[in-house]
């Protein structure tokens, strides 16, 4: 099993060739439940947030070439919310733009609906949460096979779930410091996954 996804120099290095299936089938599967994520939690419903995962995706593809990987501004991360946001907001003005043409419309509601604006720390803000759920969620699909499913468990129960010790040690025929010592030891595994996935 691998130890992880490739480094991100190496993932863009490789995306630049449009041709190299296998790496855009990875970035996707890295990066476009992140895309949708966020356009969800930005307002949009299923269907819009994912045609806008295609959008960002097919501008992706077109601009990629151009992208200069320097982590100091900010690197390929920042680079990609860039991309999503400017989506995000032109997706936004043309609801508002369909909005104040239907208002017009003859038996249209005379209340016509506005844009919600959205702050930028809040579209940060939300873009840095779905980066870090799927990014955690990509770090216990890595760990889990790695570990034994009681001490999968065990971690589970009591670092996910919130449950004591004891009851889980209870329920799983293990003594508390066994269990413990297993949230500890998965935990160590979790922050490597993340650490490593951070430096890419």
């Amino acid at each position: 099993m691998s130890a992880g996804p490739p480094t991100r120099p190496s993932l863009v290095g490789r995306l630049r060739d449009r041709n190299d299936r296998a790496t855009w089938t990875e970035f996707v599967g890295l990066y476009a439940p992140v895309v949708f994520g966020f356009a969800r939690k930005a307002g949009l419903q299923d269907a819009d947030a994912a045609d806008l995962t295609q959008e960002v995706l097919r501008s992706v593809v077109g601009a990629i070439t151009r992208f200069d990987y320097t982590p100091a501004r900010g690197g390929f991360r920042a680079w990609l919310f860039q991309i999503t946001r400017n989506h995000v907001h032109s997706f936004r003005r043309g609801t508002a733009r369909a909005a104040r043409l239907t208002a017009r419309a003859p038996g249209a509601p005379t209340v016509p609906l506005e844009e919600v604006p959205a702050h930028e720390e809040a579209l940060e803000a939300a873009w840095e949460q779905e980066w870090r759920r799927e990014l955690f969620a990509r770090a216990c699909g890595h760990v889990r096979p790695l570990v034994e499913p009681a001490t999968w468990e065990a971690f589970h129960q009591t670092a996910v779930l919130g449950r004591a010790g004891q009851q889980v040690a209870a329920e799983l025929g293990l003594s508390v410091a066994a269990v413990y010592l297993a949230k500890s030891r998965v935990l160590a595994r979790l922050r490597q996954f993340v650490q490593a996935a951070e430096e890419e």
